[in-house]
């Protein structure tokens, strides 16, 4: 339900466009025809025999093709993401025993890098699959999920604990079962955020998309087809042409994307903003006014409609029972099952992995400590670059639906296209200019850090209540004055969530960013990043496990300590809910 308020005497919104228009519905059911012809001929690529090696066709004719490969398999990651999002995130936020447990695993599973996934998974994958590509395009879903997933989950979480007290009240007092406040109110409130972290998951799912579609493994040669392999065989061959096409093919995709479905989603996520009076000018989508003429979208949603009714409708006397607040047996059931199941799995990985860092020497390990606090130093450099410009941009864009309109595809094709794809043509401004490619590497782990700060200020300039902007016009504060009490307070909540995953996003980018290739020829820059990278490439385990567990807990040690101090301090102190 949308969750604004509006003060006796305003003004109802407009009403929505005119439904009933037949060539709408005809244009939905094409594009429905499409999609099931799509998920059936993807199928078939899936289940064909498993080809030892894969050759990329590095014409433009075939990018199309190789673009709606990477896109299929971008969606499919997407889908898992959300759905552990929703589930994953409503637990924590509910259950305090539990949210003791799931964040700090959140927190572990954030700071894996990809590569530390790659490996294990891909081998296991292909081994369960061995006569068919089912296995290696599972491990590529996963692995663009573990890009995705983490930044989405911590968002909905932080947002299912900021909601305003009084609406949890207000759901108590009429006894809202644990499926009508899931869809009422938890949902609604955390959808802004949910919708701009979703566009910055599917940013982060294509980061990787070079090393995720085509990677090494000691002797082997792991490829798939697809826009990240094509872009990552044209780099090898210097070919240029085809470099210049692969990015042609992204940024085209990235913009569909967003006019079909991020614009519109972005303008239907505002009716859930939380405010006493409505904004003078709302965001817009040309695709979600032809939705809203549609008679079989009326249709659906009269069906979903009545379905939700049956799945809420209160039992005989009109009184929910007593534990209506409280997740049906079934479900904490399956909660305790997973739990169990997960232990097991990490006491089986532990034993594995203890065998493995028994192989490391002394000298392992000196180089893994300098190597940590090299990463270390360059990730928080990129942080504070990239904070430098987000947040001031961040909220002069979000206050404005007509700016947000404006510029978003602009942002959304700078978050969403593979920074690796450019990461070549970047080094080479670097040491052109003179910078030592050790501190050069910064910039590039710039590139795929900035946008999770950008996205979550974006959502927090965007949810910011209009009443709130109203009072300070009242009472005429000057611009400095507007800024440092109202709109970067405001704010903070996100920021935090931004500068955490950001942080997750340098260290994963440090992989790529410290180690690259161009031409045949290889720039390293010594520190945990490229350590993980030549390690994999040299089917090194022991060394690419130390590494991953070292970043790992880096990662874990800065968010119990640091992080989760700031996240007290800016739930306590700017939270709305307070």
């Amino acid at each position: 339900m949308p969750i604004v308020h509006r003060p006796p005497g305003a003004s109802a919104p407009a009403p929505p466009p005119a439904r009933g228009s037949w060539w709408v519905d005809l244009l939905i059911v094409i594009a429905l025809a499409a999609l099931i012809a799509g998920v059936i001929a993807l199928a078939r690529r899936w289940t064909a025999p498993l080809r030892p090696t894969v050759d990329i066709d590095l014409s433009l004719w075939a990018l199309p093709k190789y673009t709606l490969l990477s896109l299929a398999r971008g969606v499919a990651a997407y889908t898992l993401s959300l759905l552990f999002t929703l589930v994953y995130g409503s637990i924590a936020a509910h259950n305090r025993i539990a949210e003791r447990v799931m964040i700090p695993v959140l927190d572990i599973l954030q700071g894996i890098p990809v590569l530390g996934f790659l490996p294990g998974l891909v081998l296991g994958m292909v081994a369960l699959f061995p006569h068919s590509n089912v296995g290696l395009e599972l491990a590529c879903v996963v692995m663009i999920f573990t890009g995705q997933v983490w930044n989405m989950t911590f968002s909905f979480y932080g947002s299912l604990r900021a909601i305003p007290s009084e609406l949890r009240e207000t759901a108590r007092v009429y006894r809202f079962g644990w499926w009508k406040r899931f869809r009422t109110l938890e949902v609604p409130s955390s959808m802004i955020g949910l919708v701009w972290n979703s566009m910055m998951s599917m940013a982060g799912g294509w980061f990787f998309l070079t090393v995720t579609e085509a990677f090494t493994l000691g002797d082997h040669d792991f490829r798939l087809p697809g826009v990240g392999s094509y872009m990552s065989v044209a780099i090898d061959h210097g070919d240029a042409r085809a470099m210049a096409g692969a990015a042609a093919a992204m940024i085209a995709m990235i913009v569909a994307v967003d006019q079909l479905v991020w614009r519109p989603a972005l303008a239907w996520a505002q009716k859930f903003k939380i405010e006493d009076t409505g904004a003078s000018e709302s965001a817009t989508s040309w695709v979600l006014d032809l939705l809203q003429r549609s008679r079989v979208i009326a249709w659906s949603e009269e069906r979903v409609g009545r379905l939700f009714g049956l799945l809420e409708r209160r039992p005989a006397g009109g009184q929910a029972p007593a534990d209506a607040d409280r997740s049906p047996l079934w479900v904490r059931a399956a909660g305790w099952t997973a739990a169990g199941v997960v232990f097991l799995l990490a006491v089986w990985g532990a034993a594995h992995l203890a065998a493995l860092l028994a192989q490391l020497t002394r000298a392992d390990c000196l180089r893994l400590a300098g190597a940590l606090a090299l990463t270390f130093l360059r990730t928080y450099a990129a942080l504070a670059l990239g904070a430098l410009w987000t947040v001031p941009v961040g909220i002069w864009i979000g206050l404005s639906p007509r700016r947000i309109r404006v510029l978003q595809p602009v942002i959304q094709v700078a978050a969403a296209f593979p920074a690796p794809m450019i990461f070549p043509l970047v080094t080479l401004a670097i040491l052109a200019a003179g910078v030592p490619f050790g501190w050069g590497c910064v910039a590039l782990m710039l590139l795929g850090s900035q946008w999770y700060i950008l996205f979550n200020v974006l959502a927090g300039a965007g949810a910011m209540p209009n009443d709130l902007r109203e009072v300070a016009e009242v009472y005429a504060l000057g611009r400095w004055k507007r800024w440092r009490t109202l709109y970067l307070p405001a704010v903070v909540p996100y920021l935090v969530t931004g500068l955490v995953t950001a942080a997750g996003g340098a260290w994963n980018a440090s992989i790529v960013a410290e180690y690259v290739r161009y031409r045949g020829e290889t720039l390293i820059a010594p520190g945990l990043g490229s350590l993980i990278t030549t390690a994999t490439a040299a089917a090194n385990f022991p060394l690419l496990a130390a590494g991953v567990l070292t970043m790992s807990l880096g990662i874990v040690a800065l968010n119990r300590t640091v992080w989760r101090r700031v996240h007290y301090f800016a739930d306590e102190r700017f939270a709305l809910n307070r």
